[in-house]
């Protein structure tokens, strides 16, 4: 995929399919998701109905028609106190990963934070996943927490590191 050859729009109910594909394919890998198992399209249609482009979108970035990567915002607690911080996810193709998909859709992110009313944005990534945490502290994440042996995947203890960023109006 080229870069200069992609758009990143607002998920649409037929853009599920392809952004489950794009979970599914981290789940055996141990070290983006902590589901065990695969999800399902149905399971996952109440979080797509959760996303809007005014407070909480959900993002496709696609490259000639193809879905490659999706990032969704989430509110990160549920009570209002918390609006103005939100919780961010990236997902990219297998075939996509490690060519600046992550670090172009965080841009755009940071670009709309401001609109959406967002002063802070959070990611919970696992320890040992060094591909996301490098992503992010590369656009300047900070650690934020560190909660030790929280998650087991196949009877191994994972650590959950929680970064953040301040978003400058």
């Amino acid at each position: 995929m080229k870069l200069d050859n992609y758009t990143i729009e607002d998920a649409q109910p037929g853009d599920l399919p392809a952004i489950v594909a794009i979970y599914n394919s981290t789940v055996a890998g141990r070290k983006v998701t902590a589901d065990l198992e695969p999800v399902t399209v149905e399971s996952r249609q109440r979080w797509l109905d959760e996303h809007n482009n005014h407070h909480r979108p959900l993002w496709v970035m696609k490259s000639d028609g193809e879905t490659v990567a999706w990032l969704s915002f989430q509110s990160f607690y549920g009570r209002a106190a918390y609006n103005a911080t939100a919780e961010i996810s990236i997902y990219v193709s297998e075939t996509c990963r490690g060519k600046g998909v992550g670090g172009v859709l965080l841009e755009k992110a940071f670009e709309v934070c401001p609109r959406l009313g967002i002063k802070r944005l959070v990611g919970f990534v696992f320890g040992h996943n060094d591909p996301s945490l490098k992503l992010l502290r590369r656009y300047s994440f900070e650690d934020w927490g560190f909660l030790p042996g929280v998650a087991e995947l196949d009877g191994i203890e994972r650590d959950l590191v929680i970064v953040g960023k301040k978003i400058e109006a």
